[in-house]
């Protein structure tokens, strides 16, 4: 059994990737709905595809369909309507999702993460990596208790600001 934690939305998921390196000849792949193995029509049917031109079965169980490959017109037609609806599906959500975040951000709700440090501390660690020569960067960051990127991300904040202050 192969389960996905990663989101369904193209085919570089690992435990698919593995279970597909694992079917042979004769083996049926079993998977819970058409929109679990790939929520575009274009990799439904390459998946499907590939998985029956080296004979092995693929059956969905939500759908109550399986394809062997020796499948006629009417099935191959009904992948082709049940992955568009999958594909059609997850642009609605995506659509909602950017909707919703545009939303919240007009209301404030939807800010971001917040700061690691407080003006103070990025003001002291800006000042530290001037003093020490732009050297040890790393451990600047072990001292702060922050990445290395979340470091870069201060110092170039900290180059930014005085820049917008003149145009202002």
């Amino acid at each position: 059994m192969y389960t996905d934690q990663a989101s369904g939305k193209d085919t570089a998921r690992p435990q698919l990737q593995e279970a597909l390196k694992h079917c042979r000849k004769g083996d049926t792949l079993i998977v819970h709905s058409m929109d679990r193995l790939a929520r575009n029509l274009d990799d439904l049917r390459a998946i499907v595809k590939e998985l029956t031109d080296r004979g092995v079965a693929v059956q969905f169980v939500k759908e109550s369909m399986t394809f062997t490959g020796e499948d006629s017109p009417m099935s191959k037609l009904m992948l082709s309507v049940m992955g568009a609806f999958a594909e059609f599906e997850r642009s609605l959500i995506k659509e909602r999702q950017r909707e919703g975040i545009a939303i919240a951000k007009t209301k404030g709700v939807y800010a971001g993460r917040k700061p690691t440090l407080s003006d103070d501390q990025a003001a002291e660690l800006v000042a530290k990596d001037k003093a020490n020569g732009q050297k040890n960067r790393a451990a600047l960051a072990r001292e702060y208790g922050i990445s290395r990127e979340t470091l870069y991300q201060y110092l170039r904040a900290a180059e930014a600001s005085p820049a917008q202050d003149t145009q202002a």
